[in-house]
């Protein structure tokens, strides 16, 4: 109100998970304005493709971050950013890092005026996410504010079990729709543990412990990560008031789900989840009424129809499908900023399938209602007639003790051909990529998943490319291996290594004069 915000403004916060930032996203969206955030490790030119689509009046953000034992100072990417939004009328800065001037002390100072929210209708904006932007410009998703309430109550209550007492953790940025998740915690009378720092595969369970976690939230990266290390949280943490883990951001396969039980703890209920930045939710996910199978999700959440739809568009049960979703669920966006007509919100879900949500993810529905999603739709490995998600092959990869990452991309042949199916892999310290490792690779995807799926070529790299949510980003590695330059395959302030995406480069350049 200081500021002169009023309804519809636009406030945005470039700042990590702490406590301000929920607060400064609780203070917008009680006047009606609306909210959007992004992580302090995005580029300048990630910050500012997302922001002048909205053009905000108020700039939050914060002088530098911490992440492990590095103390990174962004004041020239708040200036940068600053300077390219013409928009900003208000720069306020926190001093996170160095307890410099401090605008926050200010706009949070004791007033007399009196506490008063703005009434809005249902699908008035609350905040914009985006899309993870690994090409073009982001897509600006605007969320409204009784959608997410609803949903957010329906999967907080019901699917994670969680009510006053609990205390609901999730590691995730700012820039990670699963902090919007996170921070609706307190509708149902949970609290909030917030993390600001570096997903340390030890420090994050003694955390579990010191705040008496109820609810664990992480990614799949994150657990098979802990699995990798031989970490075994339940000796070196008290987890006595845990009751449930979460993992998203990536298929979980098998094996994670029984390290959970295994090093975690017998007595917790593990819910993998799959859903997306799009609807701000999981739309298949976990229920503390159902069993858990290992490598599966346990059923399709309430209010979300998703089905699996074959090549003819007809539903499916019990083979890989598209994931559509063929009804309304109450947190769909109600738009794209910047697209009064909806013509870019239909050709991103609706056109494929007129009125029928397509995702772009491969599922199985099993006969007994739970699902297995297999990978992005548009990432998967088709040879001979057989479609097989990335998923499942990295699982085979990567449960290899050499192999720490891995990356797989499939280049269609022009005349129909089988075409080349290329495997880079990150490994551990210390071992080198010979014929010998080579061969025990192909060995182990052509016993575990079919001869078609044996690379024709595997290459070491130093890193896969990921968004700073941890997902793997096959589709720019393709489009770099087909010749499309960097910067037009990826927005490398997106990433959260942006340098890997040289190795692919080049090695495209090395094919092509070879």
């Amino acid at each position: 109100v200081r500021l002169g915000v009023c309804a519809g403004d636009r406030v945005a916060a470039y700042a990590p998970n702490i406590p301000e930032t929920f607060v400064l996203m609780l203070a917008t969206a009680s006047l009606g304005a609306v909210f959007s955030s992004c992580a302090p490790e995005f580029g300048t030119r990630s910050v500012v493709d997302r922001w002048r689509q909205i053009e905000p009046k108020v700039l939050v953000a914060v002088d530098g971050y911490v992440y492990g034992t590095k103390r990174v100072d962004r004041r020239a990417e708040v200036a940068a950013v600053h300077s390219a939004l013409s928009s900003v009328e208000h720069l306020v800065t926190l001093s996170y890092l160095d307890g410099g001037p401090d605008g926050w002390a200010e706009l949070s100072a004791d007033t007399d005026e009196p506490l008063d929210f703005a009434p809005v209708p249902f699908d008035h904006p609350l905040y914009v996410l985006y899309s993870s932007g690994t090409t073009g410009l982001p897509k600006p998703i605007v969320h409204g504010h009784g959608g997410i309430l609803v949903e957010h109550l329906k999967m907080l209550a019901l699917h994670h079990d969680l009510g006053p007492g609990d205390r609901f953790f999730w590691y995730t940025t700012t820039g990670w729709m699963m902090w919007n998740f996170l921070v609706s915690a307190p509708a149902v009378g949970a609290a909030v543990v917030m993390y600001d720092g570096a997903p340390d595969p030890v420090g994050l369970w003694r955390l579990a412990e010191v705040a008496a976690v109820t609810y664990f939230g992480t990614s799949a990266p994150f657990v098979l990560a802990c699995r990798k290390a031989g970490v075994v949280p339940r000796e070196i943490a008290d987890l006595s008031a845990l009751r449930g883990v979460g993992s998203t951001g990536a298929p979980l396969p098998a094996e994670g789900f029984r390290w959970v039980y295994e090093a975690v703890g017998a007595h917790v209920l593990l819910a993998s989840l799959s859903g997306g930045t799009d609807v701000c939710t999981g739309f298949v996910g976990g229920s503390p009424l159902l069993p858990v199978y290992e490598g599966e999700i346990s059923c399709r959440c309430l209010g979300a129809r998703v089905e699996a739809f074959d090549e003819r568009g007809r539903p499916v049960v019990g083979q890989l499908g598209e994931l559509v979703i063929t009804a309304p669920m109450p947190s769909m966006p109600v738009g794209f900023w910047g697209d009064p007509e909806g013509k870019r919100y239909r050709e991103a879900y609706f056109d494929v399938y007129p009125g029928v949500w397509r995702h772009g993810d491969w599922i199985t529905i099993t006969e007994r209602g739970t699902c297995v999603i297999t990978g992005r739709s548009d990432a998967t490995l088709n040879r001979g007639g057989v479609r097989l998600g990335t998923a499942e092959f990295y699982s085979v990869v990567e449960g290899l003790p050499e192999v720490v990452d891995s990356v797989v991309v499939h280049l269609e042949d022009s005349e129909g051909g089988a075409g080349e199916l290329l495997l880079f892999v990150v490994l551990a310290e210390g071992v080198e990529l010979d014929d010998t490792l080579r061969e025990r690779i192909a060995r182990e995807l052509r016993t575990a998943l079919s001869p078609r799926h044996v690379p024709d070529e595997i290459h070491q790299v130093r890193a896969v490319p990921r968004t700073l949510s941890a997902k793997k980003l096959e589709v720019p590695v393709k489009r770099i291996l087909t010749g499309t330059p960097v910067d037009r395959a990826a927005a490398t302030g997106a990433l959260a290594n942006p340098e890997s995406l040289d190795a692919f480069a080049e090695f495209a350049s090395r094919r092509g004069s070879g």
